[in-house]
């Protein structure tokens, strides 16, 4: 998000604790029962995040709340809270 009004700054705090939360009740998630949730359950349309996108919106805004680890099988991340 580039800029510095303060509805981009709502909106990015507001995504964050969103995973945050997720994150936290659905321990071992991956990025795609984030985008799931955010989209269906919340209903935040326009949150702008894919599956590919968590991978990276995570270890930039998220680094020191959490982490993740690969699964063996699928190779993808599982998520957790740090």
């Amino acid at each position: 998000m580039t800029g510095r009004g303060s509805q981009k700054v709502a909106r990015l705090e507001r995504l964050k604790f969103e995973i945050i939360e997720y994150i936290s009740r659905n321990p071992g998630c991956s990025a795609a029962d984030i985008v799931d949730y955010l989209s269906n359950t919340k209903r935040m349309r326009n949150h702008g995040l894919t599956s590919r996108k968590v991978g990276f919106f995570i270890p930039r805004y998220l680094k020191n709340a959490v982490m993740f680890t690969l699964d063996s099988s699928t190779g993808k991340r599982i998520y957790s809270v740090a």
